[in-house]
Order: structure tokens, then C-alpha cells, then sequence
């Protein structure tokens, strides 16, 4: 009954950092240059691509089936691009907390099998 509600709890916390990422990526998006054009262009852009290569090829009912490692690689471009975003934007303590927890995550995530 634990093992179940940390397990649920780590797919809520999945969940999260997915949004998380999207927010990232839409952050740097808007800080990314002096033009307004540019930096909306960016800062809805960013995340929405993000968003889409997520939902065809990495959320656990992908349009496009993948093979496990190429799924995983989808993933991790995501949320290793929110890392570096958030570097981008001067907040490295942020980036270092995210992708702790991203890691984190992801090793429970491969030991339960989720």
C-alpha cells in the first residue's frame, strides 16, 4: 500500500516536471532577446514544440510508438532543454534543482518499472 502511493507519487511528480519544463522553455523563450517579436516568437514556441515532441513521441499514449530508447531520448532532450534554458537565463541553481530532480525521478521511474 506505501510502495503503491510512492509510486503514484512519482508519476504526479513526472507530471510536474514535464510542466515544469514547459515553463522553463517558455521562460527563456521570453528572455531570449530584445525583440518583442523574437521573444514571443520564442517564448510560446519553444514550449509548444517541446509539448508536441513530447506528446507523438515520449507520453505513455505516444501517437508514434518508439522504441524504449528512443522514447527515452525524447525525454531527455525535454528536460536536459529546460536545464539548459534555465542556465540560459542565469538561474544555474534552479537548473542544478530541476534536473536533480528529473534524475531522480527518472531512476525511480526505471526501478519500479513505471
Amino acid at each position: 500500500m506505501v510502495l503503491s502511493a510512492l509510486q503514484g507519487a512519482n508519476l504526479a511528480a513526472r507530471f510536474a516536471l514535464e510542466l515544469s519544463a514547459l515553463g522553463a522553455l517558455a521562460y527563456w523563450g521570453f528572455q531570449v532577446s530584445t525583440s518583442p517579436g523574437v521573444r514571443v516568437l520564442a517564448g510560446l514556441g519553444a514550449p509548444v514544440v517541446a509539448a508536441v515532441a513530447w506528446g507523438l513521441f515520449a507520453s505513455p499514449r505516444a501517437a508514434v510508438q518508439l522504441p524504449a530508447p528512443a522514447q527515452l531520448a525524447v525525454q531527455l532532450a525535454v528536460l536536459a532543454g529546460a536545464v539548459a534554458a534555465l542556465v540560459a537565463v542565469g538561474r544555474p541553481q534552479l537548473a542544478g534543482a530541476f534536473g536533480a530532480a528529473a534524475v531522480t525521478n527518472a531512476a525511480l521511474m526505471a526501478w519500479w518499472d513505471q
